[in-house]
């Protein structure tokens, strides 16, 4: 039986195993496909945090927009209620 310990290290590639898949990729795809393929990579991690950044800034709108609301509704319950004692004030006298 494998410890945890002793898994991750195995999971993880060292130093020669980088160089090996290293030369491998520039064996297959050649000194130009790669930086066309690392540009590529990168504008598709860019186009994924600013669609992430877009939710959340979204979600954060939509939150202080339903704040707002609730207290716009707090405060109009608020002033019926004050209304509504006032009117009942001034039939009583």
């Amino acid at each position: 039986m494998l410890s945890l310990t002793h898994t991750l290290l195995l999971s993880m590639p060292g130093a020669t195993e980088w160089l090996i898949i290293a030369g491998a990729a520039l064996v297959l795809f050649g000194g130009r496909k790669i930086p066309e393929f690392m540009r590529g990579l990168g504008k598709g991690i860019r186009e994924f945090n600013d669609a992430k950044n877009d939710v959340k800034t979204e979600l954060e709108e939509g939150l202080k927009q339903e704040n707002k609301a609730k207290e716009l509704e707090s405060t109009s319950v608020t002033k019926s209620t004050s209304v509504k004692r006032t009117k009942a004030a001034v039939k009583k006298s």
